[in-house]
């Protein structure tokens, strides 16, 4: 990624479909319904990558959106975490569902050091911090 993104450039798709590809290479204009009918689409060129969700978060940046630009950059983090992973950590995300800060941590390291996810691991310890201030580790249903 080289080249600046700006909203401009929103929808990708559509403004620059050079850029949208798949997990595999594949371009929008690779992915057909007779390619599909032929079996040379497979699951893989449909499911986001983590460069796409970067530069949905560079463009979120220059339209001034921070906060939407750092969700999309924790997602790009994620795209290689395995659904039950992201899955559990949801879970100890849910009000009420981790026991005490602890539990938040060790999944933060978890995240951190198995897949180099530094910024969700960040965000993570961020939500044990504010947990432990306003109380939501006791079971509260």
């Amino acid at each position: 990624m080289t080249e600046r993104l700006t909203a401009q450039d929103y929808p990708i798709a559509e403004k620059r479909p050079e850029l949208a590809r798949g997990r595999q290479g594949k371009g929008l204009d690779e992915i057909t319904l007779d390619a599909l009918g032929r079996g040379a689409v497979a699951l893989e060129d449909l499911t986001i990558t983590a460069d796409a969700l970067r530069r949905q978060a560079e463009i979120a940046r220059s339209a001034n959106r921070p906060t939407l630009a750092e969700n999309f950059e924790r997602a790009a983090e994620l795209v290689d975490v395995p659904q039950d992973v992201v899955m559990a950590v949801y879970e100890l995300l849910r009000p009420g569902r981790a026991k005490n800060a602890g539990d938040l941590v060790e999944a933060a390291a978890m995240l951190r050091e198995t897949y180099g996810a530094d910024r969700m691991a960040a965000f993570v310890e961020e939500a044990a911090d504010v947990y432990e201030r306003r109380g939501l580790f006791a079971f509260r249903f």
